[in-house]
C-alpha cells in the first residue's frame, strides 16, 4: 500500500507480508487462501492447489470437482482486496500488478482478467524490470538519460532486462529467462541433500509441507549457520550454510550466465551498463554478486528488501511525483468501445452515401455539365469518420505493437501514441478518399472535394498529433485513460448526423404539392438537430445544454437551405474541434488533482511465485 505523501507499507496476511498464491478448494466450491488453505489442506490434501497463478484455459479439476481456473487465480486477489479495503476504508481505485517482461498478451490479458474476477478495479500492468529502475529513481540513484541498467530478479525463476533510460521513461532493451535459475531449483537441490536423494515420502500434501519447510530453512541459513528442518516420514534433519552454497551455485552460476548473454542480446558491452541491480525474493543466494561480477565483471547491486522493490517502484513509493495527480485506468466497457467506434463510422458512410447518391446533376445540351453538391454533408463524412479512427486509436496502437515490436512500443505511451498517429493518417486517408471518389463520380475537378473533405478535420488533426506527442513523452496520462478519452462523443453525433440527414432529404426530395409541408418540415427539423448535435459538442453540464441549445438549435434551423450547408458543416466540424480542445486542456493540461491511495500487487517471480 502506497499512500500520498510518499509513505508506503507491506499489507499483513496472517501475521506475514506476503501471501503465497496456494489455495484450498472445499468440497462446495469455496475458495480458502493463506493459511487456511493450508490447514484445510492436511485434512485433504488432494483438494490443495499449489499454484493455480498459472495461465489455463476453461476449467481444471480439483479432486473430481470441475472448477474454473480464473476462479482460483482470483482468490489470493481478492483476500488482496480486501485487506486493503480494510485499511483504507474504502476499496481502492487504483491498482498496478507487476508482470514479468517476457510476458506475451495472452498473459497479460489473463492477469487481468483475474484481477476484475478479484473485485479489483482495472489493473494497470507494469513491467518488473521497469518498476525496479523507476524505485531506483524515487529513492535517489542518479541514471542521467541515455544509461543502460540491469535488473535481475531472481524469484522462484530468473529473469535479467536490460533497460535504457530515455526521456519519455525507461525502454527495455533485451529480456531473458530461465525458469529454473531461481528459489524453486535451489530448493529442490537443498531438499535431495537433506534426504540423501530419496527424496519425501508420503502423499502430496506432506512433499508441499516438506517444501515450505525447507523454503523456510533456506531463508534462515542466511543469517544462521545451521538449522533443524523437520520432514514428513522421517526424523528432523539439520541444515548448514555450506548445504545451501552447494545448492545454490549451479543457480547462481546460470543466473550470471544470463546477466551476460542479455547485456549481449542488447548489444552492450560490460562497460556501457551504468550497474547492475539485484532484486527479487531469492536475490540474497549466497555469492550471487560475487559470481555475477566474476562473469561480467560488474559489481552488482543487491537492493535492500527485495522481494518489494518491484512493487514499490509500481506504486511509485517514495516518488517525488506521488502527490500529484494519479492517473486511473478505467475500464471502457466494450459496448461502449464498440459504440464509440461504430456510430460516428455508421453514420460517416451514411451521410457520404446520402451526399453522393443524392447529388443534383445538371446538364445543358449535354455540354455544360453542373452537380448541385451538399458540401457541409461531405465535411461531416470526414469529420465522423476521423473521429471513428480516433476512437479506436488504443487498438490501432496494440496491433501495431504485436505486428512490428520495438523499443517505443513496449510502453504504454508509445503504443497509444503509434495508435494516435495511425489513427490520425487513417482518418485523413478516408476523408481524402471520399473526395476523390466523388469527384470521380461526378467527373469534375477534385479540388474542392479536397478542400471541403480535408479542411473542416485540420483542428481536430492537429490537437490529436499533439496528444499523439504527450502519450509518447509520457508527460501525463489521463485520467480515465486514454481508451476512454479518444472515445467519440456519440450523442452528438448521432443528433448532428440525423439533422444534416434530414436537411439533405428536404434538398433534395421530390417536392410533390402534397408533401412540400412535410419536406420543408423535416428540414428545419434537421436544423434543430444539427444545432443539438452542436451544443452537445461544446458543453457537457446539461444546465448549459438547455440554456445554449435552444438558441442555437433555432438559428440553425433558421438558416437551413442550400447555401447555408456549408457553413452548418463547417460549423459542427470547429464545434468537434472545441469538444477535443476541452478534453485537451481539463484531461491532460490542466487535470484535477486527486490522491487516491494506491495498492500494488506483486504478480512476477518472488513471492506470489513461491521463491521467498
Amino acid at each position: 500500500m502506497a499512500w500520498a505523501d510518499g509513505s508506503a507499507s507491506a499489507l499483513s496476511f496472517d501475521g506475514v507480508p506476503y501471501l503465497p498464491s496456494a489455495v484450498y478448494v472445499a468440497a462446495d466450491g469455496q475458495v480458502s487462501t493463506g493459511q487456511r488453505a493450508w490447514q484445510a489442506a492436511g485434512e485433504q490434501p488432494t483438494r490443495f492447489v499449489p499454484n493455480p497463478r498459472r495461465p489455463a484455459d476453461g476449467d481444471v479439476t480439483v479432486d473430481s470437482t470441475r472448477v474454473e481456473a480464473l476462479a482460483l487465480a482470483a482468490a489470493p486477489l481478492r483476500r488482496v482486496a480486501a485487506e486493503a479495503e480494510q485499511v483504507v476504508g474504502q476499496p481502492v481505485r487504483d491498482v498496478r500488478l507487476v508482470v514479468p517482461a517476457g510476458w506475451g498478451p495472452r498473459r497479460r490479458t489473463w492477469m487481468r482478467q483475474a484481477a476484475h474476477r478479484a473485485g479489483l478495479a482495472q489493473p494497470r500492468l507494469v513491467e518488473a524490470p521497469v518498476a525496479v529502475a523507476e524505485h531506483l529513481l524515487a529513492t535517489g540513484v542518479q541514471l542521467p538519460v541515455g544509461a543502460f541498467i540491469v535488473v535481475c530478479d531472481v524469484g522462484a525463476g530468473a529473469e535479467v532486462t536490460v533497460l535504457r533510460r530515455g526521456a519519455a521513461g525507461f525502454e527495455v532493451l533485451a529480456t531473458l529467462a530461465d525458469p529454473a535459475a531461481g528459489g524453486t531449483a535451489v530448493d529442490l537441490a537443498l531438499t535431495t541433500a537433506l534426504t540423501g536423494g530419496h527424496g519425501v515420502s508420503g502423499d502430496g500434501m506432506s512433499q508441499w509441507a516438506a517444501a515450505e519447510s525447507v523454503r523456510a530453512a533456506k531463508e534462515i541459513l542466511g543469517t544462521h549457520p545451521a538449522v533443524t528442518v523437520p520432514l514428513a516420514g522421517q526424523p528432523p534433519v539439520v541444515a548448514n550454510s555450506a548445504m545451501l552454497v552447494e545448492a545454490a551455485m549451479p543457480v547462481v552460476g546460470r543466473v550470471a550466465e544470463l546477466v551476460r548473454e542479455t547485456v549481449a542480446a542488447a548489444e552492450l558491452t560490460a562497460g556501457d551498463v551504468a550497474g547492475v541491480y539485484c532484486v527479487g525474493g531469492s536475490a540474497h543466494l549466497p555469492h550471487l554478486a560475487s559470481v555475477v561480477a566474476e562473469h561480467t565483471g560488474i559489481a552488482p547491486t543487491v537492493m535492500s528488501e527485495p522481494q518489494f522493490v518491484a512493487a514499490r517502484g509500481a506504486a511509485d513509493a517514495g516518488a517525488a511525483s506521488v502527490g500529484a495527480a494519479v492517473a486511473v485506468e478505467v475500464p471502457v466497457p466494450p459496448v461502449r468501445r464498440a459504440a464509440a467506434i461504430a456510430v460516428p463510422g455508421f453514420a460517416s458512410l451514411a451521410l457520404i452515401g446520402q451526399c453522393v447518391l443524392t447529388a443534383e446533376e445538371h446538364t445543358v445540351m449535354t455540354v455544360y455539365h453542373s452537380v448541385r453538391l451538399n458540401w457541409g454533408e461531405l465535411a461531416m463524412a470526414a469529420v465522423f469518420a476521423l473521429l471513428a479512427c480516433l476512437a479506436a486509436g488504443t487498438v490501432l496502437g496494440s496491433l501495431v505493437a504485436a505486428r512490428n515490436p520495438t523499443p517505443s512500443t513496449r510502453t504504454e505511451g508509445g503504443k497509444v501514441s503509434i495508435g494516435i498517429l495511425a489513427a490520425v493518417s487513417l482518418g485523413a486517408a478516408i476523408a481524402g478518399l471520399y473526395a476523390v471518389v466523388s469527384s470521380q463520380y461526378f467527373g469534375l475537378p477534385v479540388g474542392p472535394f479536397l478542400r471541403w473533405a480535408l479542411w473542416p478535420i485540420v483542428p481536430v488533426l492537429a490537437m490529436a498529433v499533439a496528444m499523439a506527442v504527450i502519450a509518447a513523452r509520457q508527460w501525463r496520462a489521463p485520467h480515465g485513460g486514454w481508451s476512454e478519452l479518444l472515445a467519440a462523443p456519440t450523442g452528438s453525433i448521432i443528433a448532428a448526423g440525423l439533422g444534416m440527414g434530414l436537411i439533405q432529404y428536404s434538398l433534395t426530395a421530390d417536392r410533390w404539392p402534397n408533401l412540400v409541408l412535410w419536406i420543408d418540415t423535416s428540414g428545419r427539423i434537421g436544423g434543430l438537430f444539427l444545432g443539438v448535435g452542436v451544443v452537445m459538442a461544446l458543453v457537457k453540464p446539461l444546465m448549459f445544454r438547455l440554456i445554449l441549445g435552444a438558441p442555437i438549435a433555432v438559428i440553425s434551423a433558421a438558416i437551413v437551405s442550400a447555401q447555408a450547408t456549408g457553413i452548418l458543416g463547417v460549423i459542427y466540424a470547429l464545434a468537434v474541434a472545441g469538444w477535443w480542445a476541452a478534453r485537451l486542456w481539463t484531461r491532460i493540461v490542466r487535470p484535477a488533482t486527486t490522491t487516491p491511495a494506491i495498492a500494488a500487487a506483486r504478480a512476477g517471480a518472488g513471492p506470489f511465485a513461491g521463491g521467498r
